[in-house]
């Protein structure tokens, strides 16, 4: 049931007089994504974004989140379910890499969790 409809049935029970309208559950469906990895010969990609600058976002789906899920996992830092929300795994999972990334590749990445413009880079070249 949409949520037009939702409010149509709840506006009618209001109006009719009963003051309480209860809705049918719905279950939640996460949609995962698969990662298609292919390389330049320097960089890697999986297929969903191939720019550096875009953050993934934390309460929504992108494809710079889905990307950035598929290269963390390839390089072996689980971000959990490839669902394009980089919540608090996929957060915990880029700042692991970055913490890895600073001691061993010679870069100096802020540890905060974000894949932005200073760790794209790095995790493109370092995912293989």
């Amino acid at each position: 049931m949409t949520l037009r409809k939702h409010i149509a049935l709840a506006t009618a029970a209001l109006a009719l007089g009963s003051g309480l309208a209860v809705l049918p559950a719905t279950e939640a469906s996460a949609t995962t994504y698969t990662c298609d990895y292919s390389t330049d010969g320097y960089w890697a990609y999986a297929g969903h974004y191939s720019g550096t600058t875009v953050q993934p976002s934390s309460t929504g789906v992108s494809s710079a989140g889905i990307e950035a899920q598929c290269l963390l996992d390839l390089a072996g830092f689980s971000p959990g379910t490839i669902d394009g929300v980089f919540g608090a795994k996929s957060q915990a999972a880029a700042a692991d890499f970055q913490r890895l990334a600073n001691k061993y590749y010679g870069v100096t990445l802020t540890v905060d969790g974000k894949v932005g413009p200073k760790t794209w880079p790095v995790l493109r070249a370092h995912a293989f």
